[in-house]
C-alpha cells in the first residue's frame, strides 16, 4: 500500500518571491569523477528549500556549492553557474570567506567549540571585526535560535554541557550571529530525539521570515512538514556499475512533489517504491 508523507491540507499562499540562489548546469567533479551533473534551479528568498533523495544522490554536494565548501575539497571541481543575486560565485574575484560569511552552515553533528556559550556565538564576529556591542550580538543571535532563556544565566559555561538540541541549536546560533542571508542545514537534525526535531523544525519555521533557508535531509516527513519547496535528487549508475551520479529529477512547490510529482521517479521515491 501506497504512503506518502503527510502534507498540510490548507494551501499555502504562493509568492512570487525574489531568487536568491540560479543554479545553473552545475557539474561537480572529484577528480574525473562526475559526483553531481546536469543541476538547474532557483531558489527563493524567505523559503525553506528541502533537498531529498536516496544516499549518493549529490544533494548534500549541491548544498555545499552554495557557500563553497567544495573548495576545501582538494579534488574538488565545479563547472557551471551558482548566482547569487545575480553574482557568480564561482567567479576569482569572488572572496570564498565573504561568500561563507553572507551564506551560513549548519552541519549534520552538533560541533559546538570546546569553549564557553557565549564565546561559540560571539566567535564568528570577533573573527569578521563586527562592529557593536559582542553582549547584544552574542544574545540576539541566542533569541534568534530560541536558545537564550535556556542559556542567559549560564553564558560562560561550557558548550559542551549542553545537551544535543541544544547543541545545534548553539550552532544555529554562531551561524546567523555575523548576519547572514542565508542559512544551510546539512541534515540538522539526524542525531537529535523526537522532541529536539521538533524544536529544531518549529526554529526553522520562525527563522525564515529574516533567513533563506535550504535543508537537506533523507526524512521526508520532514521534508513535507517544513519546507516550501522540495528538489527530488537521485542517482544514475554508470553502465559498468561502478559509478553513481546525482542528478536533479523534479523541482517544484512541497505539496505538489508530495502530492502531484510530475515525474514518475519522483512517484516512486515519495511513495516508498523505492530508495
Amino acid at each position: 500500500m501506497e504512503s506518502r508523507p503527510a502534507v498540510s491540507a490548507e494551501q499555502p499562499v504562493r509568492v512570487d518571491r525574489p531568487v536568491v540562489f540560479d543554479i545553473r548546469d552545475l557539474n561537480v567533479y572529484y577528480g574525473s569523477f562526475r559526483a553531481v551533473r546536469d543541476v538547474s534551479v532557483e531558489i527563493h528568498q524567505h523559503e525553506i528549500t528541502a533537498f531529498i533523495g536516496p544516499s549518493g544522490c549529490g544533494k548534500t554536494t549541491v548544498l555545499r556549492c552554495l557557500n563553497r565548501m567544495n573548495d576545501l575539497i582538494e579534488s574538488a571541481r565545479v563547472e557551471g553557474q551558482v548566482l547569487y543575486h545575480g553574482v557568480d560565485l564561482y567567479d576569482p574575484r569572488v572572496e570564498a570567506n565573504e561568500v561563507r560569511r553572507r551564506i551560513g552552515m549548519v552541519f549534520q553533528k552538533p560541533n559546538p567549540f570546546p569553549r564557553s556559550i557565549y564565546d561559540n556565538v560571539a566567535f564568528g564576529p570577533r573573527i569578521a571585526g563586527v562592529k557593536g556591542n559582542l553582549d547584544d550580538i552574542v544574545e540576539r543571535a541566542l533569541r534568534g535560535a530560541a536558545l537564550w532563556d535556556e542559556v542567559k544565566d549560564r553564558l560562560k559555561s561550557s558548550a559542551m554541557s549542553l545537551s544535543g538540541g541544544q547543541q545545534q541549536r548553539l550552532c544555529i546560533a554562531r551561524a546567523i550571529a555575523v548576519e547572514p542571508e542565508v542559512v544551510l542545514m546539512d541534515e540538522p537534525c539526524s542525531a537529535l530525539d523526537p522532541i529536539a526535531t521538533a524544536r529544531i523544525e518549529d526554529l526553522m519555521q520562525e527563522m525564515k521570515r529574516d533567513y533563506t533557508i535550504v535543508i537537506v535531509t533523507h526524512n521526508m516527513q520532514q521534508a513535507a512538514r517544513v519546507s516550501d519547496r522540495t528538489a527530488f535528487f537521485t542517482t544514475e549508475v554508470s553502465a559498468d556499475g561502478d559509478a553513481r551520479t546525482g542528478l536533479l529529477v523534479e523541482y517544484d512547490f512541497t505539496e505538489t512533489i508530495f502530492a502531484n510529482p510530475s515525474d514518475a521517479r519522483t512517484e516512486n521515491y515519495v511513495t516508498g517504491r523505492f530508495g
